[in-house]
Formats: C-alpha cells, sequence, structure tokens
C-alpha cells in the first residue's frame, strides 16, 4: 500500500468512528422532513386550512391519474405535514420515511419527472430511514419499536 493510501485509509477509519451513524440518520430525519414540511406549509392559510391556490395546483400543474385533485390536495397536504413530524421525532420511522419516498417517486412520475436530481436527492436521505430507522436518537427506539442493529451501535 503506498503512503498516500494508508494516510487515506487512516484518515476514513477515524471518520468512521468519530460520525456516528446515528448522527446521520437525525440529519436525514431532519433534512427530509424539512423539506416535506416547509412544502406542506405552502399549500395552507393557518394551521392546516388548504388554501383555493392548492386545489387549483392539483387540477392543472399536479393532476395524477385516477386521483381527483381534491382529494390527492388533501392527501399530499396531510402528508407533507403529518409525516415530517413524525421524522423528526423518529416515532414510526421506517413508515412514515416510507410513505415519503412513495411520494416522491408519484411526483418523479406523474408531476416533474425532469426534476430526478432533486428526487433522488430525497431518495437518498428517505432510504436509510426505511432501510435502518432512526437510529439510537429516535422515539421509536426509546419505546423499544426499533431494535439497535450491529451496525448503528456504536453511537
Amino acid at each position: 500500500m503506498t503512503m498516500l493510501a494508508k494516510h487515506y485509509a487512516r484518515v476514513a477509519d477515524w471518520l468512521d468512528r468519530a460520525i456516528s451513524r446515528n448522527l446521520l440518520l437525525l440529519l436525514a430525519r431532519l433534512g427530509i422532513a424539512a423539506i416535506f414540511f416547509l412544502s406542506g406549509r405552502t399549500k395552507v392559510d393557518g394551521v392546516l386550512h388548504i388554501t383555493d391556490t392548492t386545489y387549483e395546483l392539483f387540477r392543472t400543474d399536479y393532476a395524477l391519474p385516477l386521483v381527483p385533485p381534491e382529494i390527492a390536495a388533501h392527501a399530499a397536504t396531510y402528508s407533507e405535514h403529518v409525516f415530517p413530524i413524525l421524522l423528526v421525532l423518529g416515532l414510526f420511522t421506517r413508515p412514515a420515511a416510507a410513505a415519503l419516498l412513495g411520494m416522491t417517486l408519484v411526483i418523479e412520475v406523474f408531476v416533474y419527472p425532469d426534476a430526478w436530481p432533486t428526487h433522488l436527492s430525497w431518495a437518498a436521505l428517505l432510504l436509510p430511514l426505511v432501510a435502518r430507522g432512526g437510529g439510537a436518537w429516535s422515539l421509536d427506539r426509546l419505546f423499544g419499536w426499533d431494535r439497535a442493529t450491529p451496525a448503528l451501535v456504536h453511537a
């Protein structure tokens, strides 16, 4: 092994030990939650009063096949509020992340197919949460609903 490769391996090992996987899962939860929650807030006035503009968007720009725009507007708006809150809390992390991943897929396929770089970045944040859960710093773990896996034990 060359000197450069040895130094690189040493730094990589140190970073692997220094940056907690639980921190990475927490940051993924907070990052993707912010994206979806802020999007949800643009669809409402007050707490959860869906705006007329939102209904119009679902009739025109966001038109989905087989789903009436009023139902789609409600489903998307409530999903963009409830699932991010669950992710921040680390509560039902896997199903909440899976739901937002499904929503991302629908957006990519039916609404903005050219926005795949953005949707790929969302999927990159959501997939570890589906696969690994919320990590040690989550209500799922506190309640014992998501047990520690060997890859996540070192915090």
